[in-house]
């Protein structure tokens, strides 16, 4: 199967994500879209310390009528900091008769750099790399230059191709500017979100009086890196 692996704090899952999973679903020709969300993200403090059981059941939530998204707890049952090489390792182990496709905005993939052992990911699966409102450039200009020669470029398409026969694949259409820190703050302040989250997920985070809590809480977004 084609599969594509969608990684995030999701904190919570909103419409931004199932948006940008539908666009790659059909542009990349996916039989699957699954859902990890991150154990302990890299590099930050996970805003509101919601749990990952949490943040799962939100994601089991808002998927749960696409029969072709699924929530994968994988990077929970592994535990510590996740790192999306260990990820994309795993699941190469555990399923080596699938072809991954790993999702991330142009914004991350132009600090992939700063990931751990970053050359290593371009060797595990293909990267589908979506624009974001507001940040907009070719995947050539964002490719760390250290590893720059191990690709080439077409520039019809605006994909590379890696030396592993893997690809990284532009998706042009800009996905939804939804941000789970101003959805946070509303919640919050009790304010309305119809417009911004699964009602499902909205039921969950009612029933479980998640990000009420949040005095003095950071208002740094939450972006997975690594």
């Amino acid at each position: 199967m084609r599969i594509g692996i969608l990684g995030g704090t999701f904190n919570p899952v909103h419409f931004g994500h199932l948006h940008i999973a539908e666009e790659v679903l059909s542009s990349c020709d996916l039989d699957q879209v699954w859902f990890l969300p991150t154990c302990r993200p890299p590099h930050k403090t996970l805003a509101a310390e919601v749990s990952f059981a949490d943040r799962l059941a939100m994601v089991e939530a808002a998927v749960a009528e696409q029969p072709r998204f699924f929530a994968n707890d994988l990077e929970g049952r592994r535990g510590g900091t996740s790192y999306s090489v260990e990820t994309l390792e795993q699941l190469r182990r555990n399923y080596p008769q699938d072809e991954f496709f790993f999702i991330m905005g142009l914004d991350s993939f132009a600090e992939i750099d700063s990931w751990k052992d970053y050359p290593r990911l371009f060797e595990l699966a293909h990267l589908v790399v979506a624009a974001r409102p507001g940040f907009y450039g070719s995947l050539q200009q964002f490719l760390p230059v250290a590893i720059a020669d191990r690709f080439c470029y077409d520039a019809e398409s605006e994909n590379l191709r890696h030396q592993s026969g893997f690809s990284v694949i532009a998706v042009r259409q800009t996905s939804r500017d939804v941000s789970s820190t101003e959805i946070r703050r509303r919640v919050r302040q009790s304010e309305d979100v119809s417009t911004l989250l699964p009602a499902a997920v909205i039921d969950y985070i009612r029933q479980h009086r998640l990000y009420r809590n949040m005095a003095g809480a950071s208002a740094q977004p939450e972006k997975k890196k690594g």
